[in-house]
């Protein structure tokens, strides 16, 4: 399990120190803004929809080696994916976050995204790993007002 927990590691680390997706889009279909003020993690999620497909995803913004590695990956996973697969997405991955171990999404289902699976040990990083999801929901919606994890 220790070698596991290593990769993990290193996955979280590597999208940390080199996150995809990490810009603004010039032309934006929806964009939202999120804040954790408990780490003061902030971040702003940018979409380009055609149709129900999310063509391009980014973000911006700074935050804690959990908030962006989660933000990283996310735009990894949404992409191509329609609004409705983005949010059932969504929904197993928080399930995975925040749900008793034994009713907890397998880690091994959620393909990279697994990696945030020890997350669930530490409550209050859990904000952290779910900021740039909650704002990815607030950026398809097109909701005005910021997402906060309070």
């Amino acid at each position: 399990m220790s070698d596991l927990r290593d990769l993990y590691q290193e996955v979280i680390l590597d999208h940390t120190k080199r996150p995809r997706n990490c810009k603004r889009l010039e032309s934006p279909t929806g964009s939202a803004n999120g804040h954790n003020p408990l780490c003061g993690d902030k971040l702003t999620v940018y979409l380009n929809v055609q149709g129900d497909v999310i063509q391009e995803v980014s973000f911006e913004g700074s935050g804690c080696a959990i908030s962006t590695a989660s933000a990283s990956m996310m735009t990894e996973s949404v992409k191509g994916k329609t609004r409705s697969e983005a949010n059932a997405l969504f929904e197993r991955f928080h399930k995975m976050l925040t749900s008793k171990e034994s009713d907890a999404v397998d880690p091994l289902d959620m393909g990279k995204l697994g990696v945030f699976a020890g997350v669930r040990e530490f409550p209050v990083r859990v904000k952290c790993a779910t900021l740039s999801w909650h704002t990815l929901r607030a950026a398809l919606e097109n909701e005005k007002d910021s997402v906060s994890t309070e």
